[in-house]
């Protein structure tokens, strides 16, 4: 199937590492120009040849800073995926009922909630003249608030409302919001000896890999088994493509039956 990406510019959040690398690379095997961003580039993302323009999105100018540098390079912009996200609260938000204090959901909000916004605002003009789209990357935690620390979840929360809200006001300009919903996903967030899996695991007592065993069936995937990103990227690429017109407001999930509403 041809999804017309050829040629399309694209700009990726949080590109360097897990869904927004799998994300770069579908792009890039579409024949898009992708400019990557993320705090630090990897030789992973290198190989993809995409552009790579350094940001740290959890600052208030980050994000329009890093807009406007893929903007003066080239005024063109077709896709902006909103990837960035996560965060590293400290080990004692894991046992906190409200997941942290004041400056720990002031972070969590600044990377989950408000980068996606400024990006937003930033591109939204280039998205506009090009009638493009932008695809927001939420998570399961959004709709299932204690599987995650709770300041993410309200965040990614806030995410969906802004996408949805967004969506319907711009829509007759010809630019495109939608929202891809992930599970649980095969990253270093998970994976990692220094991620969130990990930490998890140690404030649980229990060992990391015996908490990746048992995490999929825990948290209701039907698979039994954490999600490759390349399947989130797919679903990405396809958001982001001219050849739907009609998927506007849209919160597309890939989360192996995580989510049991009908």
């Amino acid at each position: 199937m041809d999804l017309q990406l050829t040629g399309a510019r694209v700009l990726v959040t949080g590109a360097s590492k897990g869904i927004g690398l799998a994300i770069t690379r579908a792009f890039r095997a579409e024949g898009a120009e992708v400019v990557a961003s993320a705090r630090r580039n990897t030789p992973e993302l290198e190989a993809t040849g995409a552009t790579f323009v350094p940001a740290d999105l959890a600052t208030p100018d980050g994000p329009r800073r890093l807009v406007e540098t893929a903007l003066a390079a080239d005024p063109r912009l077709d896709v902006l995926v909103n990837n960035a996200g996560g965060g590293n609260a400290p080990d004692e938000a894991l046992r906190d009922p409200f997941g942290g204090d004041d400056e720990v959901w002031a972070a969590t909000a600044e990377l989950n909630l408000h980068a996606a916004v400024r990006a937003t605002r930033a591109a939204l003009p280039a998205l506009v003249e090009a009638r493009g789209a932008v695809v927001n990357i939420s998570s399961v935690s959004a709709r299932l608030a204690h599987t995650s620390p709770l300041p993410y979840s309200v965040a990614k929360a806030g995410l969906n409302a802004f996408s949805r809200g967004l969506a319907e006001k711009v829509a007759g300009s010809g630019v495109r919001i939608n929202v891809v919903t992930p599970s649980g996903t095969r990253t270093d967030l998970l994976t990692g000896q220094d991620g969130y899996g990990a930490r998890l695991a140690a404030t649980l007592g229990v060992e990391h890999e015996e908490l990746l065993r048992q995490l999929p069936k825990q948290t209701g995937l039907l698979t039994e088994q954490l999600i490759d990103p390349a399947e989130i990227a797919r679903a990405v690429v396809l958001l982001a493509s001219p050849t739907m017109p009609s998927a506007i407001g849209e919160n597309w999930t890939v989360d192996g039956g995580t989510l049991k509403a009908a």
